[in-house]
């Protein structure tokens, strides 16, 4: 819902308060909660959209590292839920359109239990998620890659990204590649997407001959139940990459920059 993990840890311990004050009083711990929490986070996002208004550059959200999903390494379908591509995509919704699409898509809730944790009427929500699937529609993730096919297309880019090769990373990447950068105002990065394949591969390049980075190690590891890469300056975590792939090629990059993030 919230695209940070800080904040969400935030959203689970005013519930759990709110829970310890009024279990006593609720019939069902389920609804209760469901409603408690998804509302708890409807208001939070509320409030950041009006933060994020200034913010510096690109906002994307915080990448969560492996350790932080190993549960859902049983659940494709969750870990899809999860990935940076998604969470990314979800932020063209507003607050309610994102809890009511979570909650049916991602959660399986029916409309009844939907329309009580939102406070809309159950018309109203069918026509929010038809209304939403159909924005979403244009912007479809393709899933078709295993998670072993993800694999092997990140290493093999972190090679050719590793040994300079302008050549091979081309070929990795779709020719209408997108390439976000999120600095925060705190890092260097780019203020606007980058756009093409021949672009975002020489700024890659660029990136790993420059002088304000000598000493860049970059490992994969699994970032929002996907592989991705870390990056890393004189130990310290410098930026983190994920991906977003279609049947044949890399569609796009997310780079988070912002140290905060990291």
């Amino acid at each position: 819902m919230l695209g940070s993990a800080t904040d969400a840890e935030d959203i689970i311990q005013d519930a759990w308060i709110r829970w310890q004050l009024n279990q006593t009083q609720v019939q069902s711990p389920k609804a209760f909660l469901s409603t408690l929490v998804t509302r708890l986070c409807i208001d939070k996002l509320r409030s950041a959209r009006v933060q994020r208004e200034k913010y510096i550059g690109i906002w994307l959200p915080e990448p969560l590292i492996n350790h932080q999903v190993n549960q859902t390494q049983d659940n494709a379908e969750l870990a899809e839920s999860l990935s940076f591509a998604f969470l990314v995509l979800l932020e063209c919704l507003s607050p309610t359109e994102r809890a009511i699409f979570l909650l049916r898509e991602v959660f399986d809730y029916n409309y009844i239990e939907i329309a009580q944790i939102v406070g809309k009427s159950v018309v109203n929500c069918r026509k929010i998620i038809h209304r939403t699937r159909q924005h979403l529609q244009h912007h479809k993730l393709d899933s078709s890659l295993s998670m072993q096919q993800k694999q092997e297309k990140v290493e093999q880019f972190l090679a050719s990204w590793t040994h300079g090769d302008l050549h091979q990373l081309v070929a990795l990447m779709a020719e209408d590649i997108n390439f976000w950068s999120d600095g925060g105002g705190k890092a260097t990065a780019a203020q606007k997407p980058l756009f093409g394949c021949q672009k975002v591969a020489r700024f890659l390049i660029a990136i790993r001959r420059s002088r304000l980075l000598p000493k860049l190690n970059s490992q994969i590891i699994k970032i929002n139940a996907q592989p991705g890469i870390l990056n890393c300056v004189d130990g310290e975590h410098q930026s983190i990459f994920s991906f977003e792939f279609n049947q044949e090629a890399i569609i796009a990059i997310f780079a988070v920059v912002n140290p905060d993030k990291l």
